[in-house]
């Protein structure tokens, strides 16, 4: 496996990392496609917005060439970037001054089975609920333990993603994926100023949707919202668009606007 640390090709990280001790810092996972990273800019401008609302001090212009330099390597398959606050001393109280530790991975696309695209995949309800906290929502920050106790929620093939709410019961988005819904014409997704993953696929649909015409809205969604709705779907920056089809007994076609995105996505996955 290909991996720079700190824009050597190394495999050892610190033990006093307090991305590894603490959760203390932020990651993007990114499409590459013949050495480019798909939607760069818009994973660039989460990390920065997550560098300044966590007081981790970013290198920008350095983070860039490096991430462009080690994509090049890549050539076809998946970045993850890691930028944690560094090494630290026991204790929650950061460094005074940090120095941020940049490590890139590289793996293979995700051999995500057809179906889930040509025919959409089935949700699981987890229990397990997105806590509220303003500061953090929107960042791809590395506290990842509701992902992963909900994750463990269900095991089976049937299901190919879950279903998160909030503690209030409110719709927010599936574990490694955004929610988008579709409501007399309307594509509705959920409100993430209090948690949940301002997903770059997302923002980027949303946008390109909001140009060609289509009403857009970004607010609370109710449960029975969602299963009211007309189309349902999931997005990420991987796979780009799958129709959802199914929640427990409850069944959506795969609608119009929902294959409309979906050739949008996969022009952004192939360009």
């Amino acid at each position: 496996m290909l991996i720079w640390v700190d824009g050597q090709p190394v495999g050892l990280l610190s033990v006093k990392d307090r991305g590894l001790a603490y959760g203390d810092g932020l990651f993007e996972t990114i499409a590459v496609k013949s050495g480019r990273p798909i939607l760069f800019e818009r994973h660039m401008q989460r990390l920065v917005e997550g560098c300044k609302r966590l007081a981790i001090p970013l290198d920008e212009p350095d983070v860039r060439r490096q991430l462009l330099e080690f994509s090049h390597l890549v050539g076809d398959g998946v970045t993850k970037l890691i930028l944690t606050r560094g090494d630290g001393l026991r204790g929650y109280a950061s460094p005074n001054p940090s120095q941020p530790r940049l490590i890139l991975q590289a793996a293979p696309s995700p051999a995500y089975p057809a179906v889930h695209a040509e025919q959409g995949v089935r949700l699981f309800p987890c229990a397990t609920r997105l806590a509220e906290q303003p500061l953090l929502a929107g960042l791809k920050h590395l506290n990842r333990l509701e992902q992963v106790l909900a994750r463990d929620e269900w095991q089976d093939a049937e299901h190919a993603e879950g279903l998160m709410r909030d503690v209030s019961g409110r719709v927010i988005e599936g574990v490694y994926s955004n929610l988008l819904l579709v409501s007399g014409g309307v594509l509705v997704t959920a409100d993430l100023s209090r948690c949940g993953v301002a997903g770059v696929m997302r923002a980027e649909l949303l946008a390109q949707a909001h140009d060609q015409g289509i009403t857009c809205e970004v607010r609370d969604v109710s449960y029975d919202e969602l299963l009211a709705a007309d189309e349902v779907m999931l997005c990420n920056s991987l796979y780009g668009v799958w129709p959802v089809r199914g929640l427990l007994t409850h069944d959506w076609p795969v609608g119009p606007l929902t294959r409309k995105l979906q050739a949008i996505a996969q022009d952004i996955l192939d360009c």
